[in-house]
């Protein structure tokens, strides 16, 4: 599916967040032509009457004039250079950023003011940025997590159509680890019956340690209206022996009970303590170490 892009200026950069673990966002993009069939997002645009379905991922705005906005925004004398998520409701490195370079303008703002933000993204594109946010790093707490729910070649190309391949995102983790700024891996959506087996947790678990990621987490699958509808259209599809587990596990609800997800999330834990990890989000997964080289002692 080719995307239209629709040049739009916007009236605010910084959007307020309410119920997340960041109290602000900064989308450059809106539409996402990854068109992963679980995104959240699509829950978003069907409530604001824009395609949410096999439509989602058509037409992409772009906000021709964000960086301008953002930098007025910081230099207001009420702002308190709180943390920014980046790409909270699209992916800044889709397509669309290889041509406007707005998430590139964006981060040399905030990395001239200060002011410490974080990037969620599934576009290894952003190795293009290495330069921008390693002097915005010295500045402010600077972080990127890349979001891999999963290694398993079937599922990636089934529920994220748009996107680079898992091992691609992985290199241009390393690439940013190398060029000194903290790299994350988020394993998210994990989807009940296709990448919660543990088997491919590990594997991810496993990769992630390899590139060098300094942290990892996991979240499971929650399907809200118009998010639910298209991805379980897409299961009845695709996967169609798993249709009738998941319409009994979201029967009514968008979220999975903690007897359900605390599991995996216990699951993926115990993997990263295995490779040395002692904590999901703040310890480094360090690579294996070097084979030691043989000294030949005269």
């Amino acid at each position: 599916m080719r995307a239209e892009y629709r040049e739009e200026p916007c009236r605010s950069a910084l959007n307020r967040v309410q119920g997340m673990p960041f109290g602000w966002s900064l989308n450059p993009y809106m539409g996402c032509a990854h068109r992963c069939t679980f995104c959240y997002v699509r829950a978003f645009e069907l409530r604001a009457d824009r395609p949410s379905g096999d439509a989602y991922g058509s037409s992409i705005r772009v906000k021709t004039n964000v960086a301008a906005v953002l930098r007025r925004e910081l230099s207001r004398a009420s702002w308190e250079r709180e943390p920014v998520a980046i790409g909270a409701a699209t992916d800044p490195y889709q397509p669309a950023e290889g041509r406007y370079r707005l998430t590139r303008a964006c981060i040399e703002a905030l990395g001239e003011f200060a002011n410490p933000f974080s990037i969620i993204t599934r576009g290894p594109l952003v190795v293009r940025d290495a330069d921008v946010l390693a002097d915005a790093a010295r500045r402010a707490d600077v972080s990127v997590t890349f979001s891999v729910p999963t290694l398993d070649t079937e599922i990636w190309r089934r529920t994220e159509p748009g996107t680079a391949p898992p091992h691609q995102r992985l290199r241009a983790l390393a690439q940013l680890v190398d060029a000194g700024i903290a790299a994350s891996v988020g394993m998210a959506p994990i989807l009940p019956g296709l990448s919660d087996r543990r088997e491919l947790l590990a594997e991810v678990v496993r990769a992630a340690r390899a590139a060098g990621a300094t942290g990892i987490w996991a979240n499971l699958l929650h399907l809200k209206p118009g998010t639910r509808e298209h991805f379980l259209e897409a299961i009845a599809r695709d996967f169609p022996e798993q249709l009738p587990e998941y319409e009994r596990l979201y029967a009514g609800r968008a979220y999975l009970p903690a007897e359900q997800t605390k599991p995996v999330r216990e699951e993926v834990r115990a993997l990263a303590r295995s490779h040395g990890v002692r904590d999901r989000r703040r310890v480094r997964l360090e690579p294996p170490p070097e084979p030691e080289q043989l000294r030949i002692v005269v």
